[in-house]
């Protein structure tokens, strides 16, 4: 398979940032792109809404349906997954990437901001897939692509963020899992992380301006993104990808192109490098 054209992708947390350029995307392809996000109106601090990008889907070529969607809710899950099947009748994709960070030392992290990491992290994750894969099992190539880190339990990873190291590694371990419940459905869940820092609102709230001139544009996770979703789905599952391995493996080469500021030396990402 060469293209997403006519495939239903359902993508969390894709009003701005990696969600939306991987809506793009599939867009591009002609594909049936579900945008949600709790962003229906304007925010003051935050670019984009679900229907600024649905429009941006549109014009790119594919076909939008944006949902309003808070993920720590359940039963929202549940119903807009329900209603993506009722607009377009299939559903061929989930992509997890809804995502909240905070990265702050163990005495510094309120019960508030672990609950909201767990619950839109971990938990979300897998309750999407768990709402989804009724439907995915009868797709013809179905995927689960879930933006989280490879596995690595070096303490030196968890010691700087317990709790978003936790929860973050919790989605994860939601693939590692699941692709071997759901090999015998042929359902590839995997997992896909960025060889730099990327410039997303999240880089730059959490970051140093210098950080975000040192990453690279949304637009290689996404390209790496589409390269995994074409794969076949039977042999491709239980896998951590980092984006400039999987664009290498296809053949590319430039990775300038991708750079916020071409020339400067890459940031490597909080869960790679020498950190």
């Amino acid at each position: 398979m060469s293209t997403l054209k006519n495939k239903t992708i359902f993508i969390t947390g894709s009003s701005r940032g990696i969600g939306r350029e991987i809506a793009l995307r599939c867009a591009r392809d002609g594909a049936n792109v579900v945008i949600t996000g709790k962003t229906a109106q304007p925010h003051p601090k935050l670019p984009g809404t679900i229907h600024t990008v649905a429009e941006e889907v549109r014009l790119a070529g594919g076909c939008a349906l944006a949902l309003q969607l808070d993920v720590r809710d359940e039963q929202a899950i549940a119903a807009a997954v329900a209603q993506t099947v009722e607009h377009f009748g299939s559903l061929d994709v989930l992509i997890n990437n809804a995502s909240a960070i905070s990265l702050t030392p163990t005495l510094q992290t309120s019960a508030k901001r672990l609950d909201l990491m767990w619950g839109v992290n971990m938990r979300a994750t897998f309750l999407a897939a768990q709402a989804c894969i009724p439907h995915l099992k009868k797709a013809a190539n179905p995927h689960i692509l879930t933006l989280s880190p490879p596995l690595n339990l070096d303490a030196k990873w968890f010691a700087p963020h317990v709790a978003y190291t936790l929860s973050k590694y919790g989605m994860s371990l939601c693939m590692l899992g699941m692709a071997h419940e759901f090999a015998a459905a042929a359902i590839a869940c995997n997992c896909l992380w960025p060889r730099t820092t990327i410039a997303t609102s999240a880089i730059e709230n959490n970051f140093p301006e210098a950080i975000l001139r040192a990453s690279r544009k949304p637009a290689i996770v996404a390209d790496a993104a589409r390269s995994i979703l074409l794969r076949d789905s039977k042999a491709c599952s239980g896998n951590f990808f980092i984006d400039e391995e999987v664009l290498r493996a296809e053949g590319v080469s430039d990775f300038e192109r991708y750079a916020v500021s071409p020339g400067t030396r890459l940031f490597d990402d909080l869960f790679l490098g020498k950190h």
